[in-house]
């Protein structure tokens, strides 16, 4: 399996259908796996998927209609059953805070299980590690939802011909990048002096809005952007209506943020076949991906 991937378990919008679960979207990321979004039925997708559902360590909701958190309960309870990571860290709009605990408390025993509610009461970093940094901002939508960013901080890589042209390697090599610096053949050879800036990667998650400059934001040079693209052109009156995007519309985001990747879903059951979302995206940026359930997508190597 990649290190750095995501994992589709659900792509309706409002409702399922035969083939479409409601939301959820698992982005495994170093051994590390947050949980967006989960829909009525995620924690079946999971098994379906291949995937335990007690790798999840983190989960964020980006707003409390009903196809975006509906399995939470499920979720919880599961984590508690498979022995995962508890208490779990769920991110959430503060606003919505009724509707958190009416799912936290929504079976007999969940009481029980340990979690880490985190309400989003301001747009912002919610978390930071030495891994990765998680920020959010308030979309465009009916209810007050927040779209997420991870990133990972910026490193350095080594670059070959600089070690080779000191006779650097092996050993010496793994303790030049612990210590930053080392003494070889009588000279220090610091880190920086074999070593180029390597730019962190990003991954947006942008659910349920209309089109807004935080999506633009969230988006920006990012690697992967998933992206809601509930209706085609030919219905944008009724994307304005509701507070969706066109897949037309995700697919200018993706070319204007100047991302590398574009994950379309969040499919409104009016529509059949999802391959028109395809070439309405494409028509704006290149790399579209069209999410099915249980496809695996890949964060694009590091440029």
């Amino acid at each position: 399996m990649a290190s750095r991937e995501l994992v589709i378990l659900g792509t309706a919008g409002l409702a399922p259908t035969a083939e479409r679960n409601h939301n959820g979207y698992l982005l495994r990321w170093d051994g590390r796996a947050l949980l967006f979004d989960p829909g009525e039925g995620t924690q079946r997708q999971f098994a379906l998927a291949g995937l335990s559902a007690a790798s999840v360590t983190r989960i964020c909701i980006s707003h409390f209609h009903g196809d975006h958190c509906l399995g939470l309960p499920g979720m919880i309870m599961r984590l508690a059953i498979d022995k995962g990571h508890l208490p779990v860290p769920i991110h959430y709009p503060a606003s919505g805070e009724e509707f958190f605990q009416r799912l936290r408390h929504a079976t007999v025993d969940q009481d029980l299980i340990p979690v880490d509610a985190r309400p989003i009461t301001e747009p912002g970093v919610i978390h930071h590690d030495e891994n990765f940094t998680l920020r959010c901002l308030r979309l465009s939508h009916s209810v007050e939802t927040m779209g997420y960013r991870l990133e990972e901080p910026d490193g350095r890589r080594f670059v070959p011909e600089r070690l080779d042209a000191l006779g650097i390697s092996g050993a010496a090599v793994g303790r030049l990048r612990s210590a930053g610096s080392i003494v070889h053949r009588g000279r220090r050879v610091d880190l920086e002096e074999v070593t180029e800036h390597r730019p962190g990667q990003a991954v947006a998650v942008v659910m349920d809005t209309a089109w807004c400059d935080a999506a633009l934001e969230l988006a920006a040079d990012a690697d992967l952007v998933v992206c809601e693209s509930t209706f085609l052109s030919s219905d944008e009156g009724l994307a304005t209506e509701y507070g969706h995007m066109t897949a037309r519309q995700a697919g200018r985001l993706a070319r204007e943020a100047g991302a590398r990747r574009l994950v379309l879903t969040h499919f409104s059951r009016r529509y059949g076949e999802s391959d028109a979302f395809g070439l309405e995206a494409r028509a704006e940026f290149d790399d579209v991906v069209v999410a099915h359930d249980f496809d695996r997508i890949a964060v694009p190597a590091r440029r």
